[in-house]
Formats: structure tokens, C-alpha cells, sequence
């Protein structure tokens, strides 16, 4: 099943992706015994409220019972809306840690983005007056489907809802920016600043429900611009696999409902290529095998 938030009549719904057509869930509820309207206001609600086994159950039945609208008619949005927790992986492409010149992490190097990064497909990538140097990266992004802490890595995958496509669009000159008085000494990632800025985390187009993928673990995955192909590689070439990440992100630390884990990037960056970054006009297309394209124009 394919879950996908999108903008009709100026107002946000929920629907369920099929053969290029959209079909409204609260449409569907006003003719079919699903569950209480507000369980499916969101997909954050969807899942939240457990809400996503019954209407897996029911998905040809909605489809059967709403006429649908075509996906080039409506405006996508985000897939989750107001997560608790942004997650990220470092460095977890082995090609991408040659590119940097660096040894692969030992164990899952996370840092966060906030909400106001999140926008769906077909939204502006914002360039900020204060950065030159933005840039991208493709990445497998796992919702959480349910709470858990301390969670086994033989039973992580139980609570992986379903996977998008993100992009973690990155201010290279603001993430390398933050030195000690001498001018030379680094601080530090400056990991908010380079990371966290407005419309840096495209995510989308849809979720795709984990029972629609056998293994994450075997995707193709790539990022073009303009049509020019910059990052092209398999999701087998993750160094901490999505169970182990899970393990190690949610030791201490409580996994939310709708909570998102972006799994890294491959080789194929700006930063560490041919440094054309992302400037106004641009168009950046994320892919992953079975998922979809996560399309973003680039805007000044």
C-alpha cells in the first residue's frame, strides 16, 4: 500500500496510491466500515492510533469505492507531517566514505533535522541568502510504525511502518563553518545550521507499506539533476543495516510513532565530486527502486 498526503479544494488529505490515481480515505469511511474518521486525518494519525493493519486489510475495497483523482491534479505533500524525531545517518555508504577520505564509523553516527526541514514532492528547495554551497543527498527513509525502546535488533524490523524516499539537502559552507578563535580549529559538524535549514529535508512522494518491500537492503537508489545523473548506487552497500540502526538509535530512547530514520547516502555528492551545487531553475529527482521519484524544483 502507498499512503500519500495531498492538497485538494485548499485542504490537506489522505489517500492511498494506485495506478497514478489518488483514492480519499475519508471518502472512502463515509461508505465503508473503517475506522473513526479522525484515525485517518493523517497518516501520523494512521499510525498512531494502529489504524494501518485494518486499512491494509480494506485497500481494494477503498479503491473500489471512491472514484480517485489523477496524482498530475493534485499537489503532494509530505508523508509525515509532524514527526517527534528526525534521525539521520552519517557516512553509512561505504563508496561515500571513500569519497570523504574516511574510515567507516564503527557504530551508527546519528544526528536530527526538525520539522520545518520537511516538505513532500513537487515543493521548492529553498536556497538561503546565507549559503553558496547547498547540496544533496539521496537517502531510504524508514518510518517508525509504532513505540519501542530498548528494541532487539531481531525484532526492529516489527516496527518499521513503511519507507519513503528522502533527499538531506546539506549548506556545506555552514556545516564546516564553525572553528575556535584561532580560525583553524573545527568545532565540530555545525550539524543544525548545515543541516537543519528551511525545505532541507524533501521526503515522499508517498510511504510505501514494509509488506510492499521483501528487502530494503536490495534497492536501486539514485539522485539526478536537470536529467544528469549524480548519485547512482544499491541500498545493499549500507554499512548499519536498517535493524541495526533501529537497535542502536532506540537504546535509551523511545521510538515514536511516525517517527523517521534516513539511512545515509552514497558516493556522488557535490561536496565531494565536481562541486556544482544547487542553484534557481535547478530540478533534483531522487529514485528508489519500488518506491517512486521524489521531484523538487530548486528555487532562490
Amino acid at each position: 500500500m502507498k499512503l500519500a498526503h495531498y492538497v485538494a479544494n485548499d485542504r490537506t488529505h489522505v489517500g492511498i496510491v494506485d495506478n497514478d490515481r489518488v483514492f480519499d480515505l475519508q471518502e472512502a469511511q463515509k461508505k465503508l466500515q473503517l475506522p473513526h474518521s479522525s484515525s485517518l486525518a493523517t497518516i501520523d494519525a494512521i499510525l498512531s492510533t494502529d489504524s494501518l493493519p485494518s486499512l491494509q486489510k480494506s485497500e481494494s475495497k477503498i479503491i473500489e469505492s471512491v472514484p480517485g483523482r489523477a496524482l498530475s491534479d493534485v499537489a503532494l505533500r509530505s508523508p509525515i507531517l509532524n514527526p517527534e524525531k528526525i534521525l539521520l545517518l552519517a557516512v553509512n555508504y561505504l563508496s561515500h566514505s571513500k569519497e570523504k577520505k574516511s574510515e567507516p564509523p564503527r557504530e551508527p553516527y546519528l544526528f536530527t533535522k526538525f520539522r520545518n526541514t520537511l516538505i513532500g514532492s513537487g515543493e521548492p528547495i529553498l536556497i538561503p541568502h546565507n549559503s553558496n554551497r547547498v547540496d544533496w543527498e539521496v537517502e531510504l527513509a524508514v518510518v517508525i510504525g509504532r513505540a519501542g525502546k530498548n528494541i532487539a535488533k531481531q525484532d526492529a524490523m516489527n516496527y518499521v511502518a513503511g519507507y519513503a524516499v528522502s533527499n538531506d539537502v546539506s549548506f556545506r559552507d555552514l556545516q564546516y563553518s564553525t572553528r575556535l578563535p584561532d580560525g583553524k580549529t573545527m568545532l565540530g559538524m555545525n550539524w543544525v545550521k548545515g543541516k537543519g535549514l528551511d525545505s532541507s529535508f524533501p521526503l515522499g512522494p508517498w510511504i510505501i507499506t514494509r509488506d510492499e518491500i521483501p528487502d530494503p537492503h536490495e534497492l536501486g537508489i539514485s539522485l539526478s539533476v536537470n536529467g544528469n545523473v549524480k548519485q547512482k548506487s544499491n541500498t545493499a552497500e549500507m554499512i548499519f543495516k536498517i535493524d541495526s540502526t533501529i537497535e542502536y538509535a532506540s537504546a535509551g530512547m523511545t521510538l515514536k510513532a511516525g517517527d523517521v530514520i534516513s539511512t545515509g547516502t552514497p558516493e556522488g555528492v557535490a561536496a565531494y565530486t565536481d562541486g556544482s551545487y544547487l542553484r534557481d531553475g535547478d530540478v533534483v529527482e531522487a529514485t528508489i527502486e519500488r518506491i517512486g521519484v521524489l521531484r523538487n524544483p530548486v528555487r532562490k
